[in-house]
């Protein structure tokens, strides 16, 4: 469920692809009629092609001795999760299909096609773009800054939540921090049977960690000149009673 908060200043879709991929952890293949998963089996060149190290028993290798020029088609596949638990919580999906070639005891993944699906759909990469593109500076902090800001500061969240619109707090159960990028900080809305998701724009983009949290000092700054959300005050009330 969306919200009504207007979404700004958001990463482009070649960088919130190439963040997907040096992040996630593991990704699942499928090449001529094979699929396999792997955890910690690959690394990403600087023009977006992925390195895959699998053990020398994996269907992939037979697939690539096989196919015409030793290049498989393939398919690879993988999610973004967020770090702090919600409903729903895989963020983005991203798809790539390509070409596998063996390389120095390993494959290396060539793609041809690259699709991002996000909260508002899929979206076809420009190959040269996604090449170009690089993750965002905050993607490597994220998890540990989202988390450290749920665990240890719920009253800075709750304060943040002042600068949502009304409506979009209306019947909240919980407030949660869900993504966190150099334009920007996003709020996961939680009601008892649906979500929505709202965009906190900084005022300038950040590209490191003080630059980050001063710009959510300003968000902090901006919020306290603001009133308690209804919505709150009466989840509030209710839990203390």
């Amino acid at each position: 469920m969306g919200d009504t908060q207007d979404w700004t200043a958001a990463p482009g879709a070649a960088e919130r692809a190439r963040s997907v991929l040096s992040l996630a952890w593991s990704c699942a293949v499928t090449a001529d009629g094979v699929r396999e998963e792997y955890a910690g089996a690959h690394t990403v060149t600087e023009d977006g092609r992925v390195r895959l190290t699998v053990p020398d028993d994996s269907g992939l290798f037979a697939a690539s001795l096989c196919a015409p020029r030793q290049e498989p088609s393939a398919l690879l596949e993988f999610a973004d999760v967020a770090p702090v638990p919600v409903r729903h919580r895989i963020r983005a999906r991203l798809w790539l299909s390509g070409w596998l070639a063996p390389s120095e005891g390993a494959l290396l993944f060539r793609p041809t096609r690259v699709v991002l699906r996000q909260a508002s759909g899929p979206v076809v990469v420009d190959l040269d773009e996604f090449a170009a593109a690089r993750p965002d500076p905050l993607a490597e902090a994220e998890a540990r800054l989202l988390t450290h800001l749920a665990d240890a500061h719920p009253d800075a969240v709750e304060r943040l939540s002042r600068l949502v619109r009304p409506e979009s707090l209306h019947a909240a159960t919980r407030v949660v921090p869900l993504a966190v990028d150099r334009h920007g900080l996003t709020l996961r809305i939680e009601r008892t049977r649906a979500h929505g998701d709202v965009r906190l724009p900084f005022h300038a983009p950040a590209d490191d960690v003080p630059q980050l949290t001063e710009r959510v000092h300003a968000l902090l700054a901006q919020a306290a000149a603001t009133g308690c959300p209804r919505a709150l005050q009466r989840q509030r009330a209710d839990g203390d009673g």
